[in-house]
């Protein structure tokens, strides 16, 4: 499989990235940052900083991340050390470790793993909620009168 291109991609090809995954085999080491438009696997060790914010990030059963990441979906199957922040969800999976914070919109974590850390769960709508439970709190205030 040839190394993915450093350069930024044509248009046509980012609009196909949603169907493509990139893979850092687990022969691989790579230190620094990882940021791009396509979703990733990683099966080596990585670390530093994994930057895809509309894309899934899965660590894979051999993966050892010591990175903070950012995506849109993150699966841990592996080891992680490290903040995840997505804007959908975080699932750890039975064999996968998490050490470190999640902030997300959803989190499931299988029997069997392991998570240290906080979680904050952010609430896509988190404007309209707030302006739809004040609107009821008044009303239920109004009801008391």
């Amino acid at each position: 499989m040839p190394p993915a291109p450093v350069h930024e991609a044509p248009s046509r090809a980012q609009s196909m990235a949603t169907a493509e995954q990139a893979t850092i085999g687990k022969g691989l080491f790579i230190k620094g940052e990882i940021n791009g438009s396509e979703s990733l696997l990683i099966d080596g060790k990585v670390e530093g900083s994994i930057n895809l914010p509309g894309n899934r990030v899965t660590i894979g059963a051999n993966g050892q991340v010591s990175a903070n990441i950012v995506a849109r979906e993150v699966v841990i199957l592996g080891k992680v050390r490290g903040n995840v922040s997505a804007t959908d969800r975080v699932d750890i999976r039975a064999e996968g470790s998490l050490n470190g914070d999640v902030a997300a919109a959803r989190i499931s974590i299988e029997d069997g793993a392991y998570f240290k850390g906080g979680i904050d769960i952010r609430k896509p709508e988190a404007i309209k909620g707030a302006s739809a439970n004040a609107a009821a709190a008044d009303s239920h205030k109004v009801a008391q009168a």
